[in-house]
C-alpha cells in the first residue's frame, strides 16, 4: 500500500513502512512551539522522499507549550517513520540536536529546522554530492530574513570563523548532512555547540564540504530569537570557541579505516 503524504484521519493507522525496517536516512528536527509547522514539515518530507528511500523523521520536542507535543504524538501514531523525543523543559537547540542524533538509527543523519525555512528538497542533491566526505553543510544562498537578522548573522558568522580559524560560510544554517559514525564523535557539551559541528568535525580530522541551499520565509509561528538574543548567543559562542581551542585537539581520536579511507 503506497504511503499517503497527507496526514491520516484520527483513529486510522498506517503500517506500510514497519518501524523495524532498515533505515537509510534520519532527519532530525528540534521542535520548540512549532505546532503550525509540524504537519507541513511532515508532508514536505513525504513529498521529497516518499518510498524512494527508507527514512525516519526524528522530532525532538524541546519543552513546547503550544500543543506541539500532542501533534507530534499523533504524527507518530499515524506513521511509524515519525519518531519522537520529548524534553520535560526547554533545554536549548544543542541539547535537542544531540538527543535527535543519539536516537537516530540510520548511517546518514540530516539536521534541519522545524520552521519550514529549510527545505528537505535540498537533501537529495546533498546526498548525491556527499561522496567520500563525512559531512556536507548548507549555506543559505538567498536568505529570506529582514536586514537586521541578515546583518547580525553575518557579523556573528565572521566572528565565529575568525575565532575558530575555520571558514564555514554559514554556521547558522541548520540544514546539514552527516555520516552518523562521524557526527557521534563530536562533543556537544553545552548550548551553542551545534553551530560548530562542522568546525569540530574538521578539528577531529573529518572531511566537510559545503553546498548552497534554499531558504524560505517563515510561514507560521514566530522566530525564537531577536537581535538581543543573537547578541547573547554570539557572546556565549565566544566561550564555546575558547573551550574548543583549549580542549578539542586533546581528545582521543579513534580512526577506523572504513570511515576515513582516502584521508
Amino acid at each position: 500500500m503506497p504511503h499517503r503524504t497527507q496526514p491520516l484521519e484520527p483513529g486510522s493507522t498506517n503500517s506500510s513502512r514497519p518501524a523495524t525496517a532498515q533505515v537509510e536516512l534520519s532527519l532530525v528536527a528540534p521542535v520548540y512551539n512549532e505546532k503550525d509547522n509540524l504537519v507541513p514539515l511532515y508532508r514536505r518530507v513525504c513529498e521529497v522522499f516518499g518510498d524512494t528511500r527508507r527514512w525516519e523523521l526524528v522530532l525532538v520536542d524541546d519543552g513546547s507549550t503550544d500543543g506541539s507535543t500532542t501533534l507530534m504524538k499523533e504524527l507518530r501514531r499515524q506513521d511509524p517513520r515519525v519518531r519522537c523525543v520529548f524534553f520535560s523543559r526547554n533545554s536549548g537547540q544543542t541539547s535537542a540536536m544531540r538527543a535527535g542524533i543519539e536516537h537516530s538509527r540510520a548511517p546518514l543523519v540530516a539536521t534541519l529546522d522545524a520552521d519550514m525555512q529549510n527545505d528537505p528538497a535540498d537533501l537529495p542533491k546533498m546526498l548525491e554530492l556527499l561522496g567520500d566526505a563525512d559531512a556536507i553543510v548548507g549555506w543559505r544562498l538567498k536568505r529570506n530574513d529582514d536586514f537586521v537578522r541578515r546583518a547580525s548573522s553575518r557579523i556573528a558568522n565572521n566572528v565565529r570563523n575568525w575565532l575558530s580559524g575555520d571558514s564555514i560560510r554559514d554556521t547558522g544554517c541548520s540544514l546539514k548532512l552527516f555520516r552518523a559514525s562521524a557526527i557521534r564523535q563530536v562533543p556537544l557539551h553545552f548550548e551553542g555547540m551545534h553551530r560548530f559541528m562542522p568546525t569540530l568535525m574538521r578539528y577531529l580530522g573529518f572531511k566537510v564540504i559545503e553546498h548552497p541551499v534554499s531558504h524560505h520565509p517563515r510561514r507560521a509561528g514566530v522566530s525564537k530569537y531577536g537581535v538581543a538574543n543573537r547578541a547573547l548567543r554570539a557572546l556565549r559562542d565566544l566561550f564555546a570557541v575558547r573551550w574548543m581551542r583549549s580542549r578539542i585537539r586533546r581528545l582521543p581520536i579513534v580512526v577506523e579505516e572504513s570511515d576515513v579511507a582516502g584521508r
